[in-house]
């Protein structure tokens, strides 16, 4: 099954996200298909850039997203375009 999820980068104590869609038998930071966005939880206001375009073509081929990707998604103004 494929996956829309989270993946960390950053330093210690200062997290950022990737947004990528991955098999979701991979691990967290491990392999992935293709990025879509990126999410930063330390700014203020915190920055949330998805490809919606991507996005989209992923949820139509089947992806699922996780929780927490599907409330980037609304934040992003993609919540009622979601298949899923």
């Amino acid at each position: 099954m494929v996956k829309i999820r989270l993946q960390r980068v950053g330093k210690k104590k200062k997290p950022a996200y990737r947004v990528v869609v991955a098999d979701s038998r991979a691990p967290r930071d491990g392999a992935f298909i293709e990025i879509i966005g990126h999410y930063d939880p330390l700014t203020d206001p915190a920055t949330v850039v998805i490809d919606a375009e991507k996005a989209l073509k992923w949820l139509g081929q089947g992806a699922k997203p996780t929780e927490t990707v599907a409330g980037l998604f609304k934040r992003a103004g993609m919540g009622d375009k979601q298949t899923s």
